[in-house]
């Protein structure tokens, strides 16, 4: 039998080195294992960057923008430039569409507006009916520009009651037209341009278009150039002073009214002072006194002979607040050679005699409301020429009463009623007598 020990050793070898075989073999492995996961990290990597660049190139997006330059700072031109836009003037548009619809029981002039009644002919009263649209209104409001203390605003305004034109496509009338420069801290204004006078400055509020022109309210519009400066009295009482010199608009030989006023050489001075005061609680009321003065060239003949004519008025204005929604307001006047400030009845001078006609003549209205879309007007006025003055066929008073409502649909639409009787007298002429009531439409914008 073979030595036990020694077959235990040969064993022993052969196991060692089955052992370290396997273990050569095991290392050899993870290496490899190592270097096939650094192959694939480094794939990986560059899979990651190829996703990238795609990424960037679909939302256009550069890897690495450089950043922007700073924009240069802007100049003084730019800066003058912008503070101009600012002070650039607004324009603002206003006005009303208006329907008229009257019925007379006798003739009146001009029929769409009454101004007075005609003499009743022999086959007596001649009733009429008129409709037009002529009163509606258009206008734009300018507002700056604001420039240091000074107020800059403007105005031009057109209605279509010019007369010229037929009923149904009648040509606009210039109303307004004028810009007005204010200094706030001195209470202190100047206008240039067309606008209305600044004598007789209150309006009775009536459907008629005429607000009583040529019936007792004198005044109208006219080119001037007028400055208002006004006196903080204390206590909420206020003096204004107004001055302005304006257009003669006259006569020239063989028309009444013309426009021969610029023979005089000078304008017409117009003026007014007011005094504005506590009136009760929480009104105020203003009372005024005016007047104006100018004179006119009368062509006698081609060969140059001619008469002055003065134009001269003087008048008195207030406006009474009664109590909350009531207010009285009217005015007195004297003056002659009138007729183009719309009062005497429409009658400058005497063409026989070559005298101015002298007339004297007022209005007074209360308003009710606005109470719940309500409101009301009743008033009357007299114009009384001298009958000394005129000649025969002339216009020796006119008189009239009126009274209306208006009532407001919406904001902006209002309808409104007015009956009104007139009577004109006449030299060696009937007198005329008539009843008139009108109806309206309004749409203000």
């Amino acid at each position: 039998m073979r030595n036990p020990l020694i077959i235990a050793g040969v064993l022993l070898c052969l196991a060692a080195g089955c052992v370290l075989g396997q273990g050569a073999s095991v290392q050899d492995e993870l290496q490899a294992l190592k270097k096939e996961n650094m192959e694939l990290r480094e794939k990986i990597r560059q899979l990651e960057l190829a996703v990238a660049e795609v990424r960037q190139l679909a939302l256009r997006e550069p890897a690495a923008a450089p950043a922007p330059a700073p924009a240069p700072a802007p100049t003084a031109v730019a800066k003058v430039d912008e503070a101009a836009a600012k002070k650039k003037p607004t324009v603002e548009l206003y006005g009303f569409v208006k329907l008229d619809a009257a019925y007379d029981t006798a003739r009146t002039d001009v029929g769409d507006f009454a101004r007075w009644v005609l003499p009743e002919g022999p086959g007596g009263k001649d009733n009429e009916f008129n409709m037009t649209a002529n009163q509606t209104r258009v206008g734009l409001n300018i507002n700056g520009p604001a420039t240091g203390s000074i107020k800059t605003t403007g105005n031009v305004e057109i209605d279509f009651y010019s007369l010229e034109g037929g009923e149904n496509k009648p040509q606009p009338m210039l109303r307004h037209a004028f810009v007005k420069l204010e200094w706030p801290e001195h209470d202190f204004s100047l206008l240039a341009g067309q606008t209305s006078d600044v004598i007789a400055p209150l309006l009775p509020d009536t459907i008629n278009y005429t607000v009583m022109w040529w019936t007792g309210n004198p005044g109208y519009r006219r080119p001037q150039f007028r400055l208002t400066k006004g006196f903080d009295l204390g206590g909420d009482t206020r003096l204004q002073l107004q001055g302005a010199f304006v257009r003669t608009i006259g006569h020239v030989s063989g028309y009444d009214p013309g426009d021969g006023g610029e023979d005089a050489g000078f304008p017409t001075v117009q003026s007014r002072l007011a005094l504005t005061l506590p009136f009760g609680e929480k009104r105020k009321a203003t009372v005024g006194v005016y007047g104006h003065w100018g004179q006119e060239e009368y062509d006698l003949d081609a060969a140059g002979n001619s008469v002055d004519l003065d134009t001269y008025s003087w008048g008195l204005d207030a406006q009474l607040p009664l109590a909350k929604g009531v207010t009285l307001q009217g005015e007195f006047w004297r003056g002659a050679n009138v007729d183009t400030y719309l009062a005497a009845v429409g009658q400058g001078f005497n063409k026989a005699r070559l005298n101015e006609i002298r007339s004297i003549g007022g209005w007074a209205a209360v308003g009710f409301g606005p109470w719940k879309g309500w409101k009301f007007n009743l008033g009357g006025a007299v114009d009384d020429p001298v009958n000394r003055d005129l000649a025969s066929g002339n216009r020796a008073r006119n008189m009239a009463l009126f009274g209306n409502f208006y009532y407001s649909i919406t904001s902006a639409v209002q309808v409104g009623l007015e009956v009104s009787p007139w009577w004109t007298r006449y030299i060696d002429l009937n007198e005329g007598q008539s009843v008139r009531a009108q109806g309206t439409f309004i749409y203000r914008f």
